[in-house]
């Protein structure tokens, strides 16, 4: 599924779950060195641990960031 982060420099963010378990995520856009850590880390988690551990986490000033947006694409993917 794809999904439109808001407030962050990334355009996209494309992910693959099967069931509780994230297969591929990859971010179009934003800080590429960043978003690649993320996306490799958070490949074979549980869907559910992923979302605890990055919901909420700001960028600078920003009240949101990629990992932050990474989470709503997941809950957006868990409810589809």
């Amino acid at each position: 599924m794809e999904f439109r982060p808001s407030g962050v420099c990334s355009r996209l963010i494309k992910v693959d779950v099967d069931g509780d378990i994230i297969k591929n995520v990859e971010f179009v856009g934003g800080c590429a060195g960043n978003t690649q850590g993320v996306a490799s880390l958070v490949a074979g988690m549980n869907v559910h641990d992923a979302i605890s551990r990055l919901e909420g986490i700001k960028c600078g000033f920003k009240s949101t960031s990629c990992p932050d947006q990474l989470a709503k694409a997941l809950k957006q993917a868990i409810h589809q």
